[in-house]
This record gives structure tokens, sequence and C-alpha cells, in this order.
């Protein structure tokens, strides 16, 4: 009697694994992308934050802006984007008033990635579904 049984069950293991792997597969790449993607996120929030503080340093207003780019660039440079990408959208304001008052001045600069048309990582199917479209940061730096 045990000889039968074990003849009948032989292929359940490998339907079972079938199952189990493409969800399995799905987690583990999933897991993978979204933490790339937030690395990335930080990247952008870290390259925002140090552009402000390059433009608000910035002795000579008409070069901050350009600083700023460099600086920029320079943070996402591991990620293969940079300003001039297709996908990226820097914009660098020049010094305004903070509030209401007359000083002291502050300068924004806003960094925003379209994520969903032009990943960091190949897809994987139905991942597309939970990453975001377009990954923004805006930084805002007084001017010393």
């Amino acid at each position: 009697m045990p000889r039968s049984r074990a003849r009948s069950e032989r292929g359940a293991a490998a339907v079972e694994f079938a199952l189990v792997v493409p969800l399995l597969l799905l987690l583990v790449f999933a897991v993978i992308s979204y933490g790339y993607l937030l690395s990335f996120r930080q990247a952008l929030s870290q390259g925002a934050s140090e552009g402000a503080r390059a433009v608000a340093v910035e002795v000579d207003a008409n070069t901050g802006g350009a600083d700023a780019l460099a600086v920029i660039d320079g943070s996402l440079d591991s990620y293969g984007v940079t300003c001039a990408s297709a996908a990226m959208t820097c914009e660098v304001s020049a010094p305004q008033r903070c509030g209401a008052e007359a000083e002291p001045l502050c300068v924004t600069v806003t960094l925003s990635y379209d994520y969903e048309a032009d990943p960091l990582l190949p897809s994987f199917p139905g991942l597309g579904l939970v990453l975001p479209d377009r990954l923004s940061y805006t930084a805002v730096a007084r001017v010393s």
C-alpha cells in the first residue's frame, strides 16, 4: 500500500513548485525594484538640497543656477541621470523673499523625474501598477 501512494503523488511537488515560483519571483523583483526606486528618490532629495545650498552660498547670482545644476548632476551621476536627461526636469528659482518680509531671501530647487517613461531598472510584468509614474522633490534654502 505505501508504494502505490508514493507513486500517485510523484508529480505533486513539481506542480506545487510551478504554482509558487511565479509569486516568489514577483515578490523578489518587487522588493529589488522598489528598493532601487527609493534609493533614487533619496538621491533626488539630496541633489535638490545640495543644489539649493549651492545657489544660496554662491556670491555671484548670475552663475548660481549653473553651479546648482552641476551639483545636482554630480549627486545623480551614479544613476546615469543628469538635468539634461529627457525624463528629468530641473528648476532653479532666482532668490526671492521667503515670506511677507523683504529679508531673508530664499532659493527653491525642484527636481522631477518621469519614472514611467524612463525606468532605471527593467520592468517586471505587473510592477508598473505599484511603482509611481513621477518622482519629485523640492528643496528651499535661505540665501546667506
